[in-house]
């Protein structure tokens, strides 16, 4: 429990991704593997449910610090996480000699809390709490609850562990396919030597596009380009080998499971066949919005009614193997035809080729692009004829060409501190727009103001709250702030009736009254909705 209590804070201290996969690297090459097993499975997004609801930790806590609500609610407000408020007031542990080891703590204090009465469940975590220093009882609540935000992702623990067994990174990941049990034994299977048996479903590294800078005609004629739309979905390699289909997202999740009519219908191409495409929501030759698909993504299992409720096609644009060979440093266009020779025109059910763009000139293309939003795409994809596959993202073959973000006004309504660092700070804000004479929230945006902006709106939001829910506070509406979005789809599970697709902070403006902020409906005459009939 020590190394793991100093590789979270270790992690929460940085935010280079660097300095964070060399941490865990570390961590992986001395952690025995009962240690090892667990921390991969906490770090990378998962944790044992079922154990104790927060607002039993938050009257347990209070009590063992025998301290009032009303103080323990102020302290949580000023901290902004419920796990270091609990660590930070509860009285010191006694003294040990040496902390338990991370699994027998699990084993001990965290997982019998699932089969626990509520008072049997206090007892232990009380003797958790009275056993453990503040820094390694802060990280003993975040197993309790889960939510370790300390920025690392499951790709960058899976390429950790990868480097410290000396295995390639898709060795790795294809043995955390599915759903991984934590243990000693699982651990060490993780790290076995390669034997060769990731090599039928090893997908190739993907090539990605930086954003165009400048003006399109810059690239030169436009007759070397080929112009694709830019679906919103998510990126997917499909591996047919050996008789067997893998599809792999450009996070190194095999994710065939989540889409298992894709899955299917690449059974009918030939072995030795690696297809990269984009998986996109889709319904009566329509793109659903991003939204939608969403519905399918995060789940162990997808349903008979979600099948039929978000179908979904995936755009293959590229062939980088056939008949078993590499074809990745052939020219793009040469790529194309092989693309072309293995689907049908009219594709394999859910898998048809990317459609491309005619493009006569680089005026039409920009007329094309304007219209982007109509069709639910974001932009144009530009790619040079000629150019191999690469690896990464390196500049100069491949742009994405995306429409100017939606922007709208919308006033302060609720703010929430941040964590970490920014515990102190009100760093997360919801906004909202008007509906008649009533102000609806809209979004929830983290970014786009400096260290300094969040100080001065943090002294606003103590000076103007009105209402307090545990650490968020409502504030007086008076703050106006223009936000950019990608994009706004209906949504049936929000308030609004809209979904705002990654929102962010562009500035504040106070030039404009509260008064003075957009509408519903004009956020949703931007996306092309109809206006709002509630």
């Amino acid at each position: 429990m020590t190394s793991f209590t100093d590789l979270y804070h270790a992690l929460d201290g940085t935010t280079r991704t660097s300095e964070k996969r060399a941490l865990l690297t570390d961590y992986f090459r001395e952690a025995p593997p009962e240690d090892a097993a667990w921390a991969v499975f906490y770090l990378s997004g998962q944790r044992l449910k079922g154990l104790v609801r927060s607002g039993l930790l938050r009257q347990w806590a209070a009590e063992v610090a025998d301290v009032p609500d009303w103080l323990f609610d102020e302290a949580y407000n000023a901290v902004g996480d419920l796990a270091e408020t609990i660590a930070l007031l509860l009285p010191d542990a006694e003294a040990h000699a040496q902390l338990p080891p991370l699994h027998r703590l699990i084993d001990e204090w965290v997982a019998p809390l699932r089969t626990a009465t509520d008072d049997e469940r206090r007892q232990r975590v009380a003797a958790a709490w009275g056993a453990l220093p503040a820094d390694a009882r802060f990280v003993y609540n975040k197993l309790l609850r889960g939510g370790f935000r300390v920025g690392v992702s499951k790709r960058t623990v899976t390429a950790a562990v990868a480097e410290a067994a000396g295995l390639d990174t898709a060795v790795v990941a294809l043995r955390l396919m599915g759903d991984w049990k934590p243990s000693a034994e699982a651990f060490q299977r993780l790290i076995a030597p390669d034997e060769g048996e990731a090599d039928t479903a090893r997908p190739y590294p993907f090539f990605l596009a930086h954003p165009l800078e400048g003006p399109p005609d810059e690239l030169g004629p436009v007759t070397d380009w080929l112009a694709e739309e830019k679906w919103d979905g998510v990126r997917a390699q499909i591996v047919r080998r050996d008789g067997q289909t893998f599809l792999w997202s450009r996070g190194e999740d095999e994710v065939a499971f989540r889409f298992p009519e894709i899955a299917d219908a690449a059974h009918a191409l030939p072995d030795g066949t690696v297809l990269d495409g984009e998986i996109v929501g889709w319904r009566d030759g329509r793109l659903l919005p991003f939204t939608e698909l969403q519905r399918r993504l995060n789940r162990v299992s997808v349903s008979a009614r979600l099948l039929s409720d978000v179908p979904v096609r995936l755009f293959a644009f590229d062939v980088l193997e056939r008949d078993g060979s590499d074809l990745r440093q052939r020219p793009l266009a040469e790529r194309r035809r092989a693309l072309h020779a293995l689907l049908p025109d009219d594709g394999l059910g859910p898998i048809v080729p990317a459609p491309t763009v005619p493009a006569g000139s680089w005026e039409a293309l920009a007329e094309h692009r304007a219209t982007s939003r109509d069709r639910g795409v974001e932009g144009l994809m530009l790619k040079r004829r000629t150019s191999p596959y690469r690896v990464g993202r390196p500049r100069g073959d491949w742009w994405k060409w995306k429409v100017e973000p939606l922007t709208f006004d919308a006033v302060l309504v609720y703010a929430r501190p941040g964590t970490g660092r920014r515990a102190s700070l009100f760093t997360d804000l919801s906004f909202a727009v008007w509906r008649g004479d009533e102000l609806v929230k809209i979004a929830d945006a983290y970014s786009g103001l400096t260290d300094a902006e969040f100080r001065e709106l943090s002294r606003f939001v103590r000076r103007n709250t009105t209402e307090r829910f545990g650490p968020v506070r409502a504030v007086t509406p008076t703050r106006v702030f223009e936000l950019a979005c990608e994009g706004v789809n209906p949504s049936k599970r929000h308030k609004a009736g809209v979904a705002v697709r990654f929102p962010r902070i562009v500035r504040a403006r106070p030039d404009k009254t509260p008064q003075q902020a957009d509408s519903l409906d004009t956020v949703r005459a931007l996306a092309g909705l109809d206006s709002d009939t509630t």
